[in-house]
């Protein structure tokens, strides 16, 4: 069950070269449709979703915007995607999230700057090369921003990734068929082991995202690993029906088989002494 992750800069051919890669191997190709997944969750418009990604939003906007909830919700959408397989997932941080996956190759497509700024004039039909030169350095610092926020990293760090496509030089035919040929290679090859590993990170993620959307657990910061099920909570809490209340919500989530509980709960809940915690069935 083939799965791509790929990102790139605006105008630079991205889509086509996602296109032909999911026409090539049957492939579902989703972007956009994880916006609305996170949006419904969120209960807010679609619009709201795009413009904070596009880095157009409003000052109120941004402060009435959850940037950790979205976060949280888009790891699990992309984690969930990439679990059912036979998709390429195009943007949303899928490249970053998805990376640590041996089996799921990263791709970035990009182009220099002229070479863009061309492009997207002939897209909106307009001979206002400034326009143009606005619209992809907001994007770009959008994306940089959110990576850099999210995951701490230079986003446009060839090392990031594992195939990095520049289409001025590259036809797209040919960055198509680069690609093909990286997933059908040994070095991404399936494997039992990189399955479960998918599986834990889609389970963690699952459970990260029912603690942010109970309204008991919304506000806590704790670490979730999931292994072959079995869950490890750590981390530190307020109190100790904090503490219980997480237990509780992530046992509940489908696929959890156990919650080995680590959390801490604050001195001051203690008498000055921090709690951690044991075995919960």
């Amino acid at each position: 069950m083939p799965v791509i992750a790929m990102t790139q800069e605006m105008a630079t051919l991205g889509k086509d070269v996602a296109l032909g890669v999911c026409e090539a191997l049957g492939l579902e190709q989703v972007r956009h449709e994880i916006g609305d997944v996170i949006a419904g969750r969120m209960q807010v418009k679609k619009s709201l979703i795009r413009r904070l990604r596009e880095g157009k939003a409003s000052t109120i906007e941004r402060w009435a915007a959850d940037e950790k909830t979205i976060s949280i919700f888009t790891a699990e959408e992309v984690f969930d995607l990439a679990a059912k397989g036979n998709v390429l997932i195009r943007g949303w941080g899928a490249t970053l999230w998805l990376r640590p996956v041996a089996h799921i190759p990263t791709v970035q497509v990009c182009a220099p700057l002229p070479v863009r700024v061309k492009r997207l004039m002939a897209r909106l039909e307009t001979d206002d090369e400034n326009l143009a030169k606005k619209e992809i350095r907001t994007d770009d610092a959008a994306r940089a921003a959110r990576m850099a926020e999210h995951f701490d990293v230079d986003w446009g760090d060839p090392s990031l990734y594992d195939l990095t496509l520049n289409t001025e030089r590259v036809p797209i035919s040919t960055c198509v068929d680069i690609v093909v040929a990286l997933v059908k290679s040994a070095e991404f090859a399936e494997t039992p082991e990189s399955r479960q590993h998918l599986l834990d990170l889609a389970l963690a993620a699952r459970v990260r995202a029912a603690l942010r959307a109970n309204a008991d657990t919304a506000e806590v910061d704790v670490t979730v690993t999931a292994t072959n099920g079995a869950l490890l909570l750590s981390g530190i809490v307020s109190n100790q029906s904090e503490r219980a209340r997480c237990v509780d919500v992530a046992g509940q989530v489908a696929g959890v088989t156990g919650v080995v509980n680590q959390l801490g709960v604050m001195a001051g809940s203690l008498g000055g002494r921090i709690f951690p915690g044991g075995l919960a069935r």
